[in-house]
């Protein structure tokens, strides 16, 4: 007898130690598969949030060749011609208000708008940009200081017969871009973003203090490098973890920084917790068999406990899907994430919580997964929440039919809901004036093409008459003000299929689709130069100006260039004939050079 219950013992440690080591090995192949996945949706977020970083950075470079297409620059050294273009640009560039300046091949200064606080030319900055240039693309230095203030440099190659003879440098002050504005916005407690050059220098961040220092040395090793990496590497006593995205056509690169255990999260966290509650399962079967029935119970019990508050409170939301969409297990993390009870989904049909417009996707993406019986689908659509919002999912739908422990399709859901609106300030800012809020010259110039392909544009090019006096005796923020109220004004004149916008530092555009008519033209003309005649009260101070207002009326099919230029010859006419209260109703009339507001 004593025999069978030293044998039952020992099947029983024998039976609880495979049981454990299984279970080890289960939460290590569980944990790795989260890492796998956390790891691939944070490579997805650093490649998307650098690739349009890159975009406004190229897109600054084109700023620069459209200042070199509107302009014809004399090249010489310290022209005065030279410098009240590049200082006339600056003062209305949304990029480059810090300065503009021209260089020969020889990297020697030629003119520039400002005459002091200019990087040195043997600073080691212009280094790479210098070796963008030699080789017929923009160039972009590294971060420069120049009397305490951050500065980084873009520049465009000078053209003339296909020969480069110069280029032509942009100076940003990197604390006060707009990149810098929305990470400031973005930042969190529990991780840095980070744009830095090529040394590893610090252009821009979440943390504005953190601009002009360097980068651990661990991870700057590793910037330049295209596509995404993951860094290790250790400050002081804690553990932390860097990604790294090295694409930038500039050459610099986006780097996110985190302590390793915020990135882990809390999945690493109940996984020690369950090894270790493995581990006293072992110690208590060798206690004795007379507990071992108890015991496995208890502990059936908390594993269970622990299982469920993992999905309650982890940031994804998993459910699992019969045949036909319908939802037969949802986490109890369903109430977190979309506010609805434990169980309240069950029987639902996914498609119900989906957009309308995103539902035909779903369905199709859906049914093509259930064909392939290993088949695994990503997507993106907007999902209901319980009070009736829409906030955009990250999908991730694995077919497990076959399995019979599921039956189903399995789906984990992580909220991008703040990925999604980052990306579309960024999209925004690319295409409307930081000041005003109107569309910028380029989304003008795409609606302007867009209706003349069917449709006739009556051109209205807007000159304020009398802005710079205004500047020159209240100051910038009383002119930024002004420019906001006559935005305000202006906003209200138009019809709603008008396009209202801001081309340049006090110049506006009006378009009106489907008007070819010059009485039409000439009545939202005079409607305009009687709001800005009107008084403008700033700062207790009562301020009068006007607007020089140049119309072309375009037929369907016209050059858009061609039609913009028109319009801005119309309005010069008038300009150079007193303004607006000698044109009186005119409204526009030809003449007048074609000038691109920058």
């Amino acid at each position: 007898m004593r025999l069978r219950n030293w044998i039952a013992v020992v099947v029983s440690v024998l039976l609880l130690a495979a049981a454990g080591v299984i279970g080890f090995l289960v939460n290590r192949s569980a944990l790795r598969a989260a890492d796998t996945v956390h790891r691939e949706d944070s490579s997805a977020l650093g490649t998307n949030n650098g690739t349009l970083t890159g975009q406004l950075q190229v897109n600054s470079a084109a700023e620069l060749s459209e200042i070199l297409a509107s302009h014809a620059l004399h090249l010489g050294r310290d022209s005065a011609v030279d410098r009240g273009i590049l200082a006339a640009a600056a003062a209305k560039s949304t990029t480059f208000q810090y300065g503009l300046l021209t260089v020969d091949m020889n990297g020697a200064l030629l003119t520039a708008s400002r005459r002091s606080g200019l990087p040195p030319a043997a600073d080691a900055g212009w280094t790479p940009l210098k070796e963008q240039i030699a080789l017929g693309k923009p160039g972009f230095s590294d971060l420069m200081t120049v009397n305490g203030t951050a500065l980084a440099a873009v520049a465009v190659p000078i053209l003339v017969n296909d020969s480069m003879i110069g280029y032509l440098v942009g100076l940003n002050q990197v604390a006060t871009t707009s990149l810098q504005t929305y990470l400031t916005r973005l930042s969190a407690e529990t991780h840095k973003t980070l744009i830095v050059d090529r040394s590893g220098a610090v252009g821009a961040s979440s943390d504005r203090s953190l601009i002009g220092a360097h980068l651990d040395p661990a991870v700057r090793s590793h910037l330049g490098v295209d596509g995404v990496q993951f860094v290790e590497y250790t400050t002081g006593r804690t553990k932390m973890i860097a990604i790294v995205y090295g694409g930038l056509p500039s050459g610099w690169s986006y780097v996110r920084t985190q302590t390793k255990s915020s990135f882990d999260g809390v999945v690493h966290s109940r996984s020690q917790t369950l090894n270790l509650t493995l581990l006293a399962m072992l110690l208590i079967g060798v206690a004795g068999i007379s507990v071992l029935g108890y015991r496995t119970q208890v502990t059936r019990r908390r594993a269970d406990e622990r299982f469920q508050a993992l999905f309650q409170h982890a940031p994804d939301l998993v459910s699992v899907l019969d045949g036909r969409g319908r939802i037969i297990f949802s986490s109890p993390s369903a109430f977190a994430v979309l506010g609805y009870k434990t169980g309240a989904l069950t029987g639902h049909s996914v498609f119900e919580l989906l957009h309308p417009d995103d539902e035909p996707e779903m369905r199709e993406r859906l049914s093509r997964l259930l064909d392939d019986p290993s088949g695994v689908v990503r997507l993106q659509c907007r999902t209901r929440t319980a009070d009736g919002e829409y906030r955009w999912f990250d999908f991730t739908a694995s077919n497990q039919m076959h399995n019979p422990s599921l039956a189903g399709v399995v789906i984990n859901a992580r909220d991008v809901s703040e990925n999604m609106a980052f990306q579309e300030r960024l999209s925004h800012e690319a295409l409307h004036d930081p000041l005003t809020g109107l569309p910028n010259r380029r989304r003008m110039q795409d609606a302007l093409g867009s209706s003349l392909k069917d449709a006739p544009v009556a051109v209205l090019f807007v000159d304020l008459d009398g802005f710079k006096p205004v500047n020159d005796a209240y100051g910038h923020e009383v002119g930024d003000e002004l420019l906001r109220q006559v935005s305000d004004r202006l906003t209200a004149c138009v019809r709603d299929t008008d396009v209202l916008s801001r081309v340049g530092g006090d110049e506006f555009v009006v378009l009106m689709p489907g008007v070819l008519s010059e009485k039409d033209a000439a009545t939202m003309s005079g409607r305009i130069r009687y709001v800005l005649e009107l008084p403008f009260r700033i700062g207790g101070q009562e301020i009068l100006i006007g607007a020089s207002i140049g119309v072309h009326l375009a037929p369907a099919a016209e050059n858009p260039d061609a039609a913009l230029r028109a319009a801005d010859h119309a309005m010069y006419a008038i300009k150079h004939a007193g303004g607006s209260r000698k044109a009186g109703a005119n409204g526009g009339g030809p003449g007048g050079r074609h000038r691109a507001a920058d």
